[in-house]
């Protein structure tokens, strides 16, 4: 089974909001960069889509080592919370639906592909491919903004409509 390291990030712009999300792939001196945007998401959204982007681009299964800054995604995993998700229907102990549902059952079925090993890194710190990846996703944010007029109105004068 090949090993594979996959570091993850997701930005927001607002949040919800323009969000962006990148991963790094690396196979032994191989690495590719991926990355991505949504027009109105949240920051958790793109954080679990780097993740889920990152295991989809695989080819077979594989052994991952995923690292992310995202202590939602990490303790989802790592704290045991997607298991009692699933046991409970997706319903918290609040008694709430559990966010970003939809994103979350794509995980499991990954993770029953591939053996995952969840490593934390510390955001903005000193690692370089979290670094990178940050880098990557907010130049998707700032391309969904070039891309995207947020006033398509502004400046247009109020019509009479047609008869």
């Amino acid at each position: 089974m090949k090993k594979v390291s996959i570091y993850t990030d997701g930005a927001c712009s607002g949040n919800p909001g323009m969000g962006g999300w990148a991963a790094i792939l690396m196979y032994r001196s191989v690495r590719k960069e991926i990355s991505g945007n949504a027009l109105e998401t949240t920051n958790n959204r793109m954080e679990i889509t780097a993740a889920l982007e990152g295991l989809e681009a695989l080819k077979e299964p594989c052994a991952v080592d995923i690292y992310t800054d995202s202590a939602y995604l990490y303790n989802a995993f790592h704290e045991g919370w997607i298991y009692n998700w699933i046991r409970n229907g997706f319903v918290k102990t609040n008694k709430k639906p559990v966010e970003n549902r939809d994103l979350w059952e794509r995980m499991i079925e990954l993770t029953r592909k591939h053996k995952v090993n969840w490593n934390k890194v510390k955001g903005h710190a000193d690692n370089e491919y979290n670094n990178r990846c940050d880098q990557l996703a907010r130049a998707e944010i700032k391309k969904l903004r070039e891309t995207v007029d947020p006033k398509p109105l502004e400046g247009l004068e109020a019509q009479e409509p047609l008869k």
